[in-house]
């Protein structure tokens, strides 16, 4: 098939493209949020082809993967056709419901034409779906490997715009973590947040690495700490998992599916993630144990393989691709 879909998601995308498919990215000259193009920071197959508007008016798309409400309309304008009705389209849902939990109607409660894949169980029971048809398909990441050594005792967080998303990821309780054994805190515009603290036990690294190179850094890292209230469940956290690293993580949303027992230490008491997370700063074997638990489960329930196969099961049943 040839399958339209914006690069909204990196981490999400990158497993998606290593499909059996042709995958149509939309470029801009500015390369902003509707045209991001290709990934430079992950390493994505030839079978990923950058297109803009002006080609896609002659271009052959078998299948639209919608992710933002606002790709529906730029559908509509940059093919001349109508997603569900005018071209087979699905929606993917990548984020817990953000402004009334529970409540909140999803934007295509009420398509019956475009069927609604959700990343996690989690998302798909607290939005309100309407009469959409719904399927969860979960989350599948590219192996980095088993490269967890645990050599510098300090905790690894990543979280993008901690200061500007605050308690929402957590950004609260990282400080406190800090204060007990050193967090290293990776991602986008995280120096900021860091130096508001003038704490000597928070090290921001933003924008310095590729994936690749974040990986190896994560890895170094003793233990990795997921400290987040209300997202979907987050894929770097499967990527430490599948790293070989522990987690201490908040029991919110679907972490407590994604991470059993051994794995590290899940829970809402913030008293006992402390103690667990200066438990693993200072005992490397119970880290390393508690990691390799991880990374069998991560392996076990988010492979690449199965979730390929889920979207193609998907596509195959629902648009007829043989």
């Amino acid at each position: 098939m040839r399958v339209l879909l914006w690069h909204v998601h990196g981490s999400w995308t990158t497993a998606f493209v290593q499909g059996r498919h042709t995958y149509l990215v939309p470029v801009l000259p500015d390369r902003g949020p509707d045209g991001v193009g290709r990934a430079r920071s992950w390493n994505w197959p030839q079978s990923v082809v950058e297109i803009t508007p002006e080609q896609l008016r002659d271009e052959q798309v078998d299948l639209v993967v919608l992710q933002r409400p606002r790709e529906i309309e730029l559908v509509q304008r940059w093919l001349g056709r109508k997603p569900g009705s005018g071209i087979p389209a699905v929606y993917l849902e990548h984020n817990t419901p953000a402004e009334k939990p529970c409540r909140q109607r999803h934007v295509v409660a009420e398509r019956a034409d475009i069927p609604l894949v959700h990343v996690t169980y989690f998302n798909e029971l607290f939005w309100d779906n309407g009469r959409a048809r719904t399927q969860v398909i979960e989350h599948g990441i590219v192996d980095p490997g088993a490269r967890y050594t645990g050599e510098i005792g300090h905790g690894a967080v990543v979280v993008n715009e901690p200061g500007r998303r605050g308690r929402v990821v957590g950004a609260d309780l990282i400080p406190r973590f800090a204060e007990i054994g050193g967090v290293d805190v990776f991602g986008m515009q995280t120096k900021e947040f860091v130096s508001g603290f003038r704490s000597q036990s928070m090290t921001a690294y933003q924008d310095l690495f590729s994936q690749d190179q974040m990986h190896d850094q994560l890895a170094r890292r003793r233990v990795y700490l997921h400290p987040v209230r209300w997202t979907s469940l987050g894929l770097s956290l499967l990527e430490a998992m599948q790293l070989a690293m522990p987690v201490v993580a908040l029991g919110t949303t679907e972490v407590c599916e994604a991470v059993p027992t051994g794995a590290g230490r899940v829970s809402t008491d913030i008293g006992q993630l402390l103690r667990a997370y200066r438990t693993f700063l200072h005992e490397p074997e119970a880290a390393r144990a508690a990691g390799l638990l991880a990374r069998a489960a991560a392996l076990d329930r988010y492979g690449l393989a199965r979730f390929l196969q889920d979207w193609d099961r998907l596509m195959s049943c629902t648009f007829g691709e043989g």
